[in-house]
């Protein structure tokens, strides 16, 4: 098995890059060609999903379980599984690999972090998980509770680099601060961080954001290693990698996702405010509702004048969700100056804009729940602020406060 996983690995790369000219490759790719070093001779335990592949979509389960001298004992599963076979939100259970036979342990069921049990054996912890580079999403939290506990353990961590895919220059939003550290919240980081996720694992590392955010306990640091891409600058959003692009969870099917997950799903954190393309084939695209006129919500947001973005009345009809079969209409979003957009920002103007059109349809008195929303933006100030007027300039200097301070902090860890 271990034999043939090679011929066609090999036979897919020269096959490929004799058509394709690489131009960035991934930390996986770059492992290899360095002949896998620092996990020959060694147990190796894997976090990874569908997304973690080369460019020719052989996993790195399979890559490193084929690897000559490297010995793949176990694989970790954090939300939606090693193998994609979980939908967002839903328990993974702790099983086994139906293609190698490896166990695999659950760090998004019982236990979010792994337990001393789930790492007996393991002399290095290999992470490899495409990233969306925004705070709220759950892979990064899952990264820094391995790195805890590897630590306490005395285990080594590897994380293989990846792209982010908003690129490395864009930096939003506020710092989380106490009480509403949480998995979807989980560093002081700002909601758009410009790090890859070597990067940021460096970061939490070094500067101690680990245990020390959620208590009173003193941060652990771990023996941490990333092996970097090669050919990737800041500058560059997916689409300029050439790489193909694997969706790392259900609503994140396209390489533009991330953007548009950054630019709507605090706002979709709102339940039963605003349907934001989730059910649809549009995930984190529009802002639409039963009881909106298009025409009126596009003229009133172009008022606004907002750089690098650019809107279209749309009607459609949810597969899933709670207006599943009924016909709504709103907005599409489009990106037209990628480099001059505010991505977080767009969220809180079409909020500002519904309360202006529909001062009984503003957004925190009609929803049930808000707590959620509280811990994606990291504080309740933002929210508490914002429904005093439903203004962003109410609170834009809120959520811009810390980004100054994190580009400083964050430019002693850049690797590329």
């Amino acid at each position: 098995m271990k034999k043939l996983i090679i011929l066609l690995s090999l036979l897919t790369c020269i096959t490929c890059n004799a058509a394709h000219p690489v131009v960035v490759k991934p930390g996986v790719e770059v492992l290899r060609e360095r002949g896998f070093e620092g996990l020959v001779g060694k147990k190796v335990g894997l976090v990874t999903n569908p997304s973690g592949v080369d460019r020719n979509l052989i996993s790195t389960i399979d890559i490193l379980y084929s690897a000559p001298g490297v010995e793949l004992v176990a694989l970790y599963g954090p939300e939606h599984g090693v193998r994609g076979d979980m939908y967002a939100g839903d328990k993974v259970n702790n099983s086994t690999d139906a293609v190698t036979g490896l166990p695999v342990y659950s760090i998004y069921g019982a236990t979010r972090k792994p337990t001393p049990e789930m790492l007996e054996g393991i002399d290095v912890m290999v992470y490899d998980i495409q990233d969306v580079g925004a705070r709220s999403y759950t892979f990064i939290s899952s990264l820094g509770l391995v790195m805890e506990a590897c630590a306490e353990k005395g285990i080594e961590v590897m994380v293989l680099d990846r792209p982010n895919p908003l690129g490395g220059e864009k930096i939003e939003g506020c710092y989380v601060e106490q009480p509403f550290n949480s998995f979807v919240s989980q560093y002081r980081i700002p909601y758009i961080y410009g790090l890859t996720v070597g990067e940021l694992a460096r970061l939490i590392n070094e500067e101690g954001l680990n245990r020390g955010q959620r208590g009173n306990q003193e941060p652990v640091k771990c023996k941490l290693s990333v092996v970097p891409m090669s050919g990737w600058k800041r500058n560059m959003t997916y689409e300029d990698t050439k790489l193909p692009w694997v969706l790392p969870s259900p609503n994140i099917p396209f390489k533009e996702s991330p953007m548009y997950y950054a630019s709507s799903g605090i706002c979709g954190e709102l339940y039963g405010f605003l349907n934001i393309g989730v059910g649809y084939t549009l995930p984190f695209q529009v802002f639409a509702a039963p009881w909106l006129d298009p025409e009126k919500l596009k003229e009133r947001l172009e008022s606004y004048d907002l750089p690098g973005v650019s809107f279209r009345t749309i009607w459609f009809k949810p597969f899933s969700g709670n207006l599943k079969g009924q016909l709504i209409g709103g907005l599409q979003f489009f990106f037209t100056e990628y480099e001059k957009v505010r991505l977080t920002e767009i969220q809180f103007m079409v909020m500002q804009a519904i309360a202006e059109l529909y001062p009984d349809k503003k957004p925190f008195e009609i929803v049930s729940g808000i707590g959620l929303f509280d811990k994606v933006c990291g504080t309740d100030s933002v929210r508490t602020e914002f429904m005093k007027n439903y203004r962003f300039d109410d609170i834009k200097d809120i959520w811009r406060k810390d980004e100054a301070d994190f580009r400083k902090l964050s430019r002693k860890y850049y690797m590329y």
